[in-house]
């Protein structure tokens, strides 16, 4: 099910979108990758769910490397998800976080030691080292190291070998991956912290927009997804591009931080209500909820019985890709957990099962491998 928007583009954007379509089917074509009639969707059943490398696949290798797109794709996933950020000099590099020094070596760098500050993200005052203080060609100095080491050890082997990807080496990656696995490895990049960028003259959108066209990925039949937690920038967004976007929602008493800005009061918890989904559905052609959207927990993190989110998100014509799975204890529901020590794997299996059988269309997935077999045991 992907119900794409009304066109109300005007004319000239339509124009644009069409060229762009006709490119990015040249560029798949030259790459030797088949399609089929469901641009966003591969394997043996086209209603099977959507697997999303969240991050890549940082179960096994440190987030936001190319080495972890690349093996997300090589364990199957259908699109691998860059979070985009800007430099000093307005490039988008993928980050989870403007601030990087949970994610890189760069307190490592003397030479940076003056450019750690406090500022104030979406309202909370972060200290650190901040994208938006280095130009690319310092950035490429760092180097990447696992973000969650007391969970996952065994990525530590990896500190210190892979450089901060720009978001068109993270296009070109998942285009050479397309011709080396022979099917087309989507791109669901997500716009972070947009008004923050904004507000220091670095927005995300015009880039991004220039980078999709570019690479001709700016119309329906590209592979990719975008999405954002902030509502005015897709608005944005819709007025320009092509592709499928997604509204993504955080705990339901969160504001988004355009929100806050605006001072309009609106949480995800009114986006999530019918009239929420209904004037999503005007901007977006899916909605990213937390899984407690879908399967809420108590207060012991026991799964508590599942809502009719997924249904009423269906009803609004859009999509529902929820967030995130991963196998450790930490993360799984208390009825799923193997023993008691946090970093160790539980029955991760179940949790996807239950929420596919609940109807959502995709998944973000740290563990896209095991992911993709929970869909296999249903779909195939």
């Amino acid at each position: 099910m992907l119900n794409h928007r009304p066109a109300r583009r005007p004319l000239t954007l339509v124009a644009v979108a069409v060229l762009a379509a006709l490119t990015a089917l040249a560029s798949y074509a030259a790459a030797g990758t088949a399609a089929g009639d469901d641009r966003h969707r591969s394997g043996p059943d086209a209603d099977a769910p959507l697997v999303i490398g969240h991050r890549g696949a940082p179960g096994y290798r440190p987030e936001h490397t190319l080495a972890s797109y690349a093996l997300a794709a090589r364990l199957g996933t259908d699109y691998v998800e860059p979070d985009l950020v800007s430099t000093k000099n307005g490039v988008l590099v993928a980050r989870h976080e403007p601030e990087i020094s949970g994610t890189t070596d760069v307190a490592e760098h003397p030479q940076f030691a003056d450019r750690r500050t406090t500022k104030s993200l979406d309202g909370a005052d972060v200290t650190g080292w901040f994208t938006e203080d280095f130009t690319l060609a310092e950035l490429k100095t760092l180097r990447a190291k696992e973000r969650i080491p007391e969970l996952r050890p065994r990525n530590t082997l990896y500190d210190g070998r892979y450089e901060i990807p720009t978001f068109q080496e993270v296009i070109d990656l998942t285009r050479r991956l397309s011709r080396e696995l022979d099917r087309r490895i989507g791109l669901y990049p997500e716009t972070k912290h947009p008004t923050y960028f904004k507000r220091q003259g670095l927005a995300l959108e015009r880039p991004l927009i220039k980078l999709l066209r570019r690479n001709g990925l700016d119309s329906p039949r590209a592979k990719v997804f975008v999405q954002s937690f902030e509502v005015a920038n897709l608005r944005y967004l819709d007025r320009r591009l092509g592709v499928p976007l997604l509204e993504l929602l955080d705990s339901p008493e969160v504001q988004p931080y355009d929100a806050v800005v605006r001072g309009d009061g609106i949480t995800y918890g009114d986006l999530a209500s019918d009239a929420g989904l209904d004037e999503v559905a005007g901007y977006a052609d899916g909605i990213g909820p937390w899984k407690p959207y879908i399967v809420p927990r108590d207060a012991s993190e026991g799964s508590l019985e599942p809502t009719d989110f997924v249904d009423r998100a269906h009803r609004a014509g859009l999509e529902v890709h929820a967030y995130t799975f991963r196998n450790e204890n930490s993360f799984l529901p208390s009825e799923l957990r193997s023993g008691t020590d946090p970093a160790l794997y539980g029955d991760a299996f179940s949790e996807y099962e239950q929420f596919f059988r609940l109807g959502v269309d995709g998944v973000f997935s740290d563990n896209p491998d095991t992911a993709v077999e929970a869909r296999a045991g249903l779909y195939n």
